[in-house]
């Protein structure tokens, strides 16, 4: 099969798969759920007086919520990318895209991704896989990426388990570090190194930071596993029973957030991997994340529709804004300094 072709049917597949099949980790964790905060009755505040406003990247953000990277190169991710950037425009949130690989490889289905004009002051970033660097990709293909999207940084995706996984996976992961730190050097944009759902342990995030990457998406276990994923689309018998054997694998989202603030207290850091809602995206911010990211929720809501897009945001930002009220908190940098998040 054509290169290309094969890449724009995997994409559709992924989408087809996350909408239509239980690919959630069953036993794994974002550990999020063994903290808790310590309510306060009387909070002192006027509820409209609470700010859930941040910055990243030097962009005013109206909440801490990153419409986390999912898709495109098809008709329905098209669609789904076209929604999601209006929303993102309307309420000031930060927006990844999926890989662009497919864009690459395929110009034709470049518009699924020609989003900046949707989201003008959206901060947008682009996105392709780290592992592209070892076939044939590399200062050209990200330029085209980030031009394509307009983008203000490049995701670089690390996936090893879904590659291993994925019939016919790009699996040579060997000297990316050089490759990566050449690309922060040379790039016009920030770079961002994120998983896709297996976490980014300290040691590898203290790697990350000393050559280059300016800022680290933990996508951490407990959410969407890319290894069921992959496994629902495989042909192969070894590639399912891999993707089942690897479900729950991964670092829980937590527990990144702590141990890479531990060695990185002013990198920016992104918390996504099976956030839900606005109480997980109040926790991972008061362990001392800067930005939420969710994909799941907002790739069922752009599915369903603007009006459920609209909906869900408005009830991410009151779930945020009740975390703050109810810990008499008036923003977010007192919510991390405030210390209302125990663990069990």
């Amino acid at each position: 099969m054509d290169g290309a072709i094969e890449t724009q049917n995997r994409k559709a597949d992924h989408l087809k798969v996350c909408l239509e099949d239980d690919v959630q980790c069953r036993e794994a964790t974002t550990g999020l759920e063994n903290y808790h905060f310590t309510h306060c009755c009387l909070p002192e505040l006027d509820r409209a007086e609470i700010d859930i406003s941040t910055r990243f990247f030097n962009k005013c953000l109206s909440a801490p919520i990153l419409i986390s990277s999912m898709t495109g190169g098809t008709d329905l991710a098209k669609t789904i990318n076209y929604r999601l950037a209006a929303i993102a425009q309307e309420y000031r949130l930060a927006m990844g895209v999926g890989s662009q690989r497919v864009a690459i490889e395929n110009p034709a289905v470049a518009d699924s991704f020609k989003i900046r004009s949707i989201a003008p002051d959206a901060l947008l970033f682009a996105n392709l896989g780290a592992v592209q660097l070892n076939y044939t990709y590399g200062v050209e293909q990200c330029l085209r990426a980030i031009d394509l999207l307009e983008a203000d940084a490049l995701i670089l995706h690390l996936n090893p388990l879904q590659e291993a996984v994925q019939t016919r996976g790009d699996q040579n992961f060997r000297g990316l570090f050089d490759k990566i730190a050449q690309l922060c050097e040379t790039l016009p944009v920030p770079v961002i190194a994120k998983e896709v759902g297996n976490g980014i342990s300290q040691k590898m995030a203290e790697k990350l930071i000393q050559i280059g990457v300016s800022a680290i998406d933990v996508a951490g276990a407990g959410g969407t596993s890319w290894a069921k994923v992959e496994s629902g689309r495989a042909q192969d018998p070894i590639q399912r029973r891999l993707g089942l054997t690897f479900a729950d694998w991964g670092i829980p989202t937590a527990d990144c957030i702590t141990q890479i603030r531990q060695v990185a207290p002013t990198i920016p850091l992104i918390a996504s991997g099976g956030l839900r809602n606005g109480l997980d995206v109040a926790k991972a911010i008061a362990l001392g994340a800067d930005l939420g990211g969710l994909a799941l929720p907002f790739l069922q809501a752009a599915n369903d529709s603007e009006a459920a897009l609209h909906l869900l945001v408005e009830i991410l930002e009151a779930e945020i804004t009740t975390v703050l009220f109810c810990t008499g908190t008036r923003d977010l940098n007192e919510l991390k300094r405030s210390g209302v998040l125990e663990k069990r």
